[in-house]
């Protein structure tokens, strides 16, 4: 059982003190900048798991994304990027990181294709419809929240959209990869680095 306190990045309102910082990172071709803070997900750093889903995404330009827990929004200001005719929807449950993320887009100058939302997973967006779904979802959270995430996937896909999600795959992304089989029918991996898979299923 995993007890989700309230400082923890997958909650509403982080309790810890501010601290801002600023990376910059070149990824998937474009030099980027970000502000993050204490309170969110890997602030100091980029993490691998981010890193190797950017790199080997599948994003076609003119496509609706959604980027799935946001985070300061790496993963969706680089499809923003790679998609400057399509659109881009990033969401969090996280508020700090939401007003991190709207700054970011503006930082890296994607406003014109991006919509950045407050909310809990598929919340902010019910009733809308994306050519993927893509997620470094919240393994910390527990399989419950993972597994939420795979399942309702098909609901928001159009035909043959994908959900591309990146784990550890010794660490709890095995059973993640099952669950994707399970619930679309199949699963491939799109890459391998670090211990960290990028795993994917198309809606048929």
């Amino acid at each position: 059982m995993v007890t989700v306190m309230s400082d923890h990045y997958y909650s509403a309102e982080p309790r810890s003190r501010l601290k801002l910082y600023k990376l910059t990172a070149y990824l998937k071709g474009f030099h980027l900048q970000f502000i993050t803070a204490s309170g969110v997900f890997s602030p100091r750093s980029i993490d691998r798991g981010t890193r190797v889903l950017v790199e080997n995404m599948i994003i076609k330009d003119g496509w609706k994304v959604l980027d799935l827990g946001c985070g300061y929004g790496v993963i969706g200001i680089v499809a923003a990027k790679l998609a400057p005719n399509g659109f881009v929807i990033l969401t969090d449950i996280n508020k700090r990181a939401v007003w991190l993320a709207r700054l970011n887009v503006k930082v890296n100058d994607v406003r014109r294709n991006t919509d950045v939302r407050l909310g809990n997973l598929y919340e902010p967006v019910r009733g809308e419809v994306f050519d993927t779904i893509i997620t470094n979802p919240p393994q910390s959270a527990g399989l419950k929240v993972c597994y939420k995430i795979i399942d309702e996937a098909p609901l928001l896909l159009k035909e043959e959209g994908i959900l591309q999600l990146v784990a550890r795959h010794s660490k709890g992304g095995k059973r993640l990869a099952e669950r994707m089989k399970k619930v679309f029918g199949n699963y491939r991996v799109l890459a391998k680095s670090g211990g960290y898979w990028v795993y994917a299923s198309i809606k048929g």
